[in-house]
């Protein structure tokens, strides 16, 4: 198949030389769920040829409902072994990095984030997303984080701002309340995708509805894929818009 063709209304918008810097640019995405799938989907789909993708967990049923490999034949499958597998039949050039592991303050010198252009924030858990605000902003990589998405249902309320300008968003604050009793803040300042919208879960709650490698998430809120996603896609946006003079 002819990959001048695959691309052919990327590089008819964006023209050749944004193109070569796409298919250059070295792109790792951390935690691949509702957010960073999609983000992973849309680079690939644009024209990103070196991209590693980052998550430790397997894809589990409740999945299924705003995950972009999360389907009835690929539960219990590595997420990023099933993306990985997707995001090639999309772009068979591509060199997709899948890595299941977990971002921590033991493993996160193995990531070698001064290696990467773009470096986005996808992660689920306040202590290790902190991390990696941390580490990521004193790097030179564009850097873009995603803010909670779960508990929303309107996608006009979906915005991008500065991280210390976010507002109305819970995961923002709690970030901010950490770095600020930690004693220091992010090394530069970074884009987030964010929403303003906080609602309730209506229906009724269950602990065993998620998994996070073998122990079971503390609480869960209900999500759905048109957030999720344009979440994810919102920040290959950015991405995007970072190659283009």
């Amino acid at each position: 198949m002819n990959e001048q063709e695959i691309f052919s209304r990327s590089r008819l918008l964006l023209g050749e030389h944004v193109m070569r810097r796409l298919e250059e640019a070295r792109v790792i995405i951390f935690g691949v769920g509702g957010v960073g799938s999609w983000c992973a989907e849309s680079l690939v789909r644009t024209g990103l040829k070196h991209l590693t993708i980052v998550d430790s967990d397997r894809v589990s049923v409740s999945n299924i409902n705003r995950q972009l490999m999360a389907t009835t034949a690929t539960v219990g499958e590595v997420k990023v072994d099933a993306l990985k597998r997707h995001l090639m039949l999309v772009s068979p050039n591509a060199e997709i990095d899948a890595r299941a592991e977990l971002f921590t303050e033991e493993t996160a010198e193995s990531f070698h984030l001064e290696d990467y252009d773009f470096i986005i924030d996808a992660i689920d858990s306040l202590k290790h997303k902190a991390l990696l605000i941390d580490l990521a902003t004193r790097t030179k990589a564009g850097f873009f984080s995603s803010m909670g998405a779960a508990l929303k249902v309107d996608p006009t309320r979906i915005k991008v701002a500065e991280f210390r300008d976010v507002k109305g968003c819970p995961l923002a604050r709690a970030l901010r309340q950490r770095f600020k009793k930690a004693g220091y803040w992010p090394a530069r300042k970074f884009q987030c995708v964010y929403s303003d919208e906080l609602l309730e879960n209506r229906g009724e709650p269950r602990l065993d509805i998620e998994t996070k490698g073998d122990s079971v998430k503390a609480s869960t809120n209900g999500s759905l894929m048109h957030i999720t996603a344009i979440f994810g896609l919102t920040l290959a946006g950015l991405v995007i818009r970072k190659l283009i003079p």
